[in-house]
């Protein structure tokens, strides 16, 4: 990852201040609202936003918070439960591949167009340059790919070790499926996404909040106890 922009230069010529911008952003992507709802709430605090500024603004700084708050990323489990739900977007489905760890920590997401062996195996690159380590157990569903991804990767590709563990079980694999239900359940009021680029940046934004409600960042060094989200988010940012 390159050099991050100051949080000064990051939000350098916004007509409203960062404060406003990064509320907007975090509650969008954690809360049931429409961008609509938002400029509701904004105008009862005196502001005038419209719905397109703060979609813009999703679009622009989903990334750079992801950025920023994976410098802080607690490493997470290497039994992974790794299944697919799906996105529409442009009136179409696509397919999001996710993965969770035995105790329920987010590994990684990716979304694609295809659900086959080369989506599933790019997923599990992601997962693991993400995470800087591969996982000795990985539970699928029954999905023949899937199966056949891990062990070409295990095998021919040389990008997983031999000895990872492979299984398939649904009853495991429930808790990947539950885990499913809180981004169906934010991604569901956005009535679907314009183009696959925007749904991959906005569900990335959703992903990230989902990780910090789960406690997956560690902030010891920056002495947060007790703060508040906008002091929190603050200094996270302009660490």
């Amino acid at each position: 990852m390159g050099k991050l922009r100051s949080v000064e230069e990051l939000f350098a010529g916004r007509h409203f201040d960062r404060e406003v911008i990064i509320l907007c952003v975090r509650w969008y992507l954690r809360y049931k609202l429409s961008f609509r709802d938002l400029v509701e709430m904004m105008a009862e605090r005196g502001l005038q936003l419209t719905h397109t500024t703060i979609m813009r603004w999703v679009h622009q700084y989903a990334p750079e918070f992801v950025k920023r708050w994976n410098r802080f990323g607690k490493s997470v489990g290497r039994s992974w439960r790794v299944d697919e739900t799906y996105i529409k977007v442009r009136g179409r489905w696509v397919y999001l591949y996710r993965s969770v760890d035995k105790s329920g920590q987010t590994v990684d997401f990716r979304l694609s167009t295809r659900r086959d062996v080369a989506a599933a195996k790019a997923f599990f690159r992601k997962a693991i340059r993400h995470e800087g380590r591969t996982p000795h157990t990985i539970t699928l569903d029954g999905y023949a790919a899937s199966h056949r991804a891990v062990c070409e990767m295990r095998t021919d590709d040389g990008l997983l070790p031999k000895r990872t563990k492979l299984r398939s079980s649904r009853y495991l694999n429930n808790l990947i499926e539950q885990d499913h239900r809180g981004i169906k359940s934010r991604t569901r009021p956005m009535l679907g996404f314009k183009n696959f680029a925007c749904a991959a940046t906005t569900i990335a934004g959703t992903e990230l909040l989902r990780r910090i409600r789960k406690d997956q960042f560690a902030l010891g060094r920056l002495n947060l106890k007790g703060q508040a989200a906008t002091a929190v988010w603050n200094s996270v940012l302009a660490a």
